[in-house]
Order: C-alpha cells, then sequence, then structure tokens
C-alpha cells in the first residue's frame, strides 16, 4: 500500500523557513513514480500547485508566488522529497500536501494526474 507522509509544517513569523518532508511507504518513488509536487490549500481556496519535481531527471518546476524562495529537492537514499521554504510570507499559510503521479504529465503544477496524495501539514505565516 503506497503512503505519503508529509512532516516538517508549523508556526513561523514572516520571513522565517521551513522544511517540509514527504516520506514515501510501499514504493520506490525513483523507479516507479514520473514526478512528485508540493500543493498547498488555503481555507476557501481552490487548491495550488507550489513546486514540482520530475523524478528521473531532477528538472524542477515552481509556481510564481514561490520562485526564489523555495526549493525542492529529491532524497533517493531516503524514498523522500522536501521543500525548503525561505522568506515565508502571510500569504503562504495553507495546508501543504504532497502528491505523486505515475503517469507523464504535461505540467505538473495541476493537481491533474496526480494518483497519491498525502495528508497534509500545516503552515502558519503570521506578520
Amino acid at each position: 500500500q503506497v503512503q505519503l507522509v508529509e512532516s516538517g509544517g508549523g508556526s513561523v513569523q514572516a520571513g522565517g523557513s521551513l522544511r517540509l518532508s514527504c516520506v514515501a511507504s510501499g514504493y520506490t518513488y525513483s523507479r516507479n513514480w514520473n514526478f512528485m509536487g508540493w500543493f498547498r490549500q488555503a481555507p476557501g481556496k481552490e487548491r495550488e500547485g507550489v513546486a514540482c519535481i520530475y523524478i528521473g531527471g531532477g528538472t524542477t518546476y515552481y509556481a510564481d508566488s514561490v520562485k526564489g524562495r523555495f526549493t525542492i529537492s529529491q532524497d533517493n537514499a531516503k524514498n523522500a522529497v522536501n521543500l525548503q521554504m525561505n522568506d515565508l510570507k502571510p500569504d503562504d499559510t495553507a495546508m501543504y500536501y504532497c502528491a505523486a503521479a505515475s503517469t507523464w504529465l504535461n505540467g505538473c503544477l495541476k493537481t491533474r494526474g496526480f494518483a497519491y496524495w498525502g495528508q497534509g501539514t500545516q503552515v502558519t505565516v503570521s506578520s
């Protein structure tokens, strides 16, 4: 059974940093998935793509709102994908979800195509 478990969320002040981690179990993602991504959803808003990575080649993609502040990376030894978030802003407050896709995607910042999802970890940024 495939599981994605996120960790690392919390509460920080604006300008602070957090590092989210997503560990996959029941599957060796480097051999079975094409993309992994981080998405977020704030109350009353749609879920949006934040960052994603092509597992096979390491190419990364970012939403314009987080470019230069967030970095997605993969850790094959730990079967994990991390999201380093720097210079956090109150608008970054949301539940953050990790997701995985085994199919090829034309654009991985959309939720479509991601079949596996974690339960989420809350990030709260105060001003």
